[in-house]
């Protein structure tokens, strides 16, 4: 029951939210969680928000961009384009 309402108090909190801070608070937390599961430190699940804050902002970005789209190149690199019709 208490996984329930906090599960609840999140998804209210991020409500009213751009797509851009939903994207970083979910990435963030995402990357807290994977971080620090993978290292089983504090400084690992930090690295991992960072990095999954930064990611979930770009790509919530891209959300509030009508007609755009994410892509990756053969490089690995990202980048923001029209999408195709």
């Amino acid at each position: 029951m208490k996984k329930a309402v906090i599960l609840t108090l999140i998804g209210l909190s991020i409500a009213n939210c751009t797509p851009t801070q939903q994207g970083a608070g979910i990435g963030a937390a995402s990357g807290a969680v994977i971080g620090g599961a993978v290292t089983g430190n504090v400084r690992g699940a930090a690295v991992g928000a960072a990095i999954g804050g930064v990611s979930g902002a770009l790509i919530g970005s891209v959300a509030e961009q009508p007609g755009q789209c994410y892509y990756r190149d053969r490089y690995g690199r990202r980048y923001i384009d029209t999408c195709p019709r």
